[in-house]
C-alpha cells in the first residue's frame, strides 16, 4: 500500500510528465486549484502545528493563517505560522507550513520557513489529509532548525522541566 507522501510524489511526477497540474493546464486554472488546496489543507496544517504546540511549546503557541496572498513577483502564497513567547522575544521566524506557487513554477509546493520544497498536489480532502505526515515533518524540521539557529531555550518543553 502506498503512503500519502509517495502518492503525492506520483501525482507530482505525472504532472511533470503530462505538463499539467491535476486537470489544470492554464495558469488561471492552476491558481484556482491552489486556492482550493489551501482551503483543504487548513485543518491539516492546524493539526500538525497544534501537535508541535502541545508537545514542544506546552500549549503556549498560537497558529495564525494568512489565507492566499499574491507575492510581489506575481505568485501565490499561504502560510500557517506557529508563534510563541520565546520565539517572538528572540526575533526569529515562527515555525511554519507554507504553500507557495511561484510565478514561474509549473505547480505549487509546500515548505517551512527553514525547510525546503515538497510538491503540493492536493485536489480533494483525502489528498489533504494524506499530507499530515509531510506537514508534521516540515513543522518538526522548522522547530529543529530554529533551535539550531537560536537555542534550546526556545522550547518550553525543555525549559519547563526540572532535572
Amino acid at each position: 500500500m502506498s503512503t500519502g507522501m509517495n502518492e503525492a510524489l506520483i501525482r507530482h511526477f505525472r504532472d511533470l510528465r503530462d505538463g499539467n497540474h491535476g486537470a489544470a493546464v492554464s495558469r488561471e486554472d492552476k491558481e484556482r486549484l491552489f486556492g482550493t488546496a489551501v482551503e483543504l489543507l487548513d485543518p491539516v496544517a492546524r493539526t500538525a502545528l497544534g501537535e508541535v504546540d502541545a508537545d514542544l511549546l506546552l500549549g503556549t503557541g498560537e497558529v495564525v493563517a494568512s489565507g492566499v496572498t499574491r507575492s510581489h513577483e506575481g505568485g501565490l502564497n499561504a502560510m500557517w505560522s506557529l508563534t510563541w513567547p520565546e520565539q517572538r522575544e528572540s526575533g526569529i521566524q515562527p515555525i511554519a507550513v507554507v504553500a507557495h506557487y511561484g510565478s514561474d513554477f509549473h505547480h505549487p509546493h509546500l515548505r517551512g520557513n527553514t525547510v525546503g520544497d515538497w510538491p503540493l498536489n492536493v485536489f480533494d480532502a483525502a489528498d489533504a489529509a494524506a499530507q499530515l505526515d509531510t506537514l508534521r515533518v516540515i513543522a518538526a524540521g522548522d522547530a529543529h532548525n530554529l533551535v539550531f539557529q537560536e537555542s534550546y531555550r526556545l522550547m518550553p518543553a525543555i525549559t519547563a522541566q526540572t532535572g
